[in-house]
């Protein structure tokens, strides 16, 4: 066994291990505290509610515990199983160029792990979502959904990997510099783009109707110098009754966005603090910032991409008999993931700290008791469990634990 196939195979053991054994924690955790609601919440979360959300926690465990196992057999089946070599055979029988050849290669691959995956989206939207009462969505609605996204995520991907293909035949090698370069753009373009243009090709979205909330929230901008594309209602509910809200795009493309839901459930006083929490990831840079950790992050992925494609033990340590182009950066993006998945507590933990930030500043701007009360109907509507483990949410909760988050809020209003 060549050095890195057994590296690679001890890398995905272990992170599909610790991974299964996380989410037992997270099981476990939640069912021990089940039947008490935590002091702190009480007065506003009913027992019931709090059941509700341990079951529905319990209850998307287990496509997740086989998504885990799936995600990893797949891996295995592309690479040291031979998968990528079968199909790589199957796309030069039709005669095409390496270009096109390459495009269809990886395409398909794509094409091929959604399909694979398709029972366990099926299960989750109409089987969890449904029982615990969030689905809203049609078996219309689904498959629309599902063949609208699969092709223009086609469109949109399709130049994008026929550029990178080029400029890795074409180019010396340095052409991972000129890619990333590209992506860049690529990315702010998307970014842009996306308010206007993509969303709503899924979503109706309707300007927020004049009245004390609109006048609040426009207030508040006005407060905070914040300058966008306009406030708009997004028809979520179509879909799902979870509730949200979150800003999109940048520059003069910037936009406002409150679920449907979202209006429902909460009250004006409560809006306004989601809306300043919202607007305090702006005021401290956070999306610049993380803008900048994507440039940065990148850029190291593009290099290290320039050269692994050019180590023959990149393709034979992970069963690939023929190196490619198309080959290289296949294998680059199903195999990347088990290496940094490692370092998903640290991303959380500076997610988690602009989560702090933005939560003052929402207290500075409007009501620390309203910002309470949101979150806390918020969690309630939404079946968030009160008591996460906590090692579980440090690898995967981008937001701070219930618990943790009021009492941060707590200390700053007492």
């Amino acid at each position: 066994m060549q050095p890195f196939t057994l590296i690679f195979l001890i890398f995905l053991a272990v992170g599909t291990l610790l991974e299964l054994w996380l989410l037992q924690r997270h099981k476990r955790h939640v069912r021990t505290h089940k039947d008490e609601v935590p002091s702190r919440f009480r007065e506003k979360i009913s027992l019931l509610d709090h059941q509700k959300a341990a079951a529905y926690t319990a209850a998307k465990a287990t496509p997740i515990t086989i998504d885990i196992l799936l995600q990893a057999a797949m891996l295995l089946a592309w690479t040291l199983g031979g998968g990528l070599n079968w199909l790589a055979e199957i796309c030069s029988s039709f005669g095409n160029g390496p270009l096109l050849t390459g495009l269809l290669f990886i395409l398909s691959s794509f094409l091929i792990s959604g399909i694979i995956g398709l029972p366990l989206s099926i299960w989750r939207t109409f089987g969890i979502e449904s029982r615990f009462g969030f689905n809203n969505t049609t078996v219309k609605g689904f498959i629309s959904d599902l063949l609208l996204g699969m092709l223009l995520g086609a469109l949109i991907a399709s130049p994008l990997i026929l550029l990178f293909l080029w400029l890795m035949s074409s180019m010396d090698q340095l052409w991972w510099l000129v890619a990333w370069a590209t992506w860049v753009s690529f990315t702010l373009l998307i970014s842009w783009l996306f308010p206007t243009f993509i969303a709503p090709l899924f979503n109706k979205f309707t300007p927020l109707d004049d009245g004390e909330t609109k006048q609040r929230v426009e207030q508040l901008l006005e407060r905070c110098g914040f300058k966008s594309n306009g406030i708009f209602v997004m028809d979520g509910s179509r879909r799902s009754n979870h509730g949200n809200a979150y800003f999109t795009g940048f520059g003069n493309s910037k936009r406002i966005v409150f679920f449907d839901t979202l209006l429902v459930s909460l009250d004006t006083d409560e809006m306004e603090a989601v809306l300043a929490h919202e607007l305090g990831h702006f005021k401290h840079k956070h999306v610049r910032n993380r803008l900048l950790m994507m440039i940065g992050s990148s850029l190291i992925g593009f290099w290290l991409l320039g050269w692994l494609s050019e180590q023959p033990w990149f393709f034979s340590g992970l069963g690939v008999t023929e190196s490619s182009d198309s080959a290289a950066l296949l294998l680059f993006l199903l195999v990347s993931p088990v290496f940094t998945h490692f370092l998903s507590p640290i991303s959380t933990y500076f997610s988690r700290r602009q989560e702090f930030e933005a939560d003052d500043f929402a207290i500075q701007q409007t009501s620390g008791e309203k910002m309470i009360h949101a979150l806390l109907k918020l969690y309630q509507e939404n079946a968030n469990t009160l008591t996460p483990d906590p090692l579980y949410s440090a690898f995967h909760d981008s937001h701070p634990p219930a618990p943790v988050r009021i009492a941060h809020i707590d200390s700053r209003i007492n």
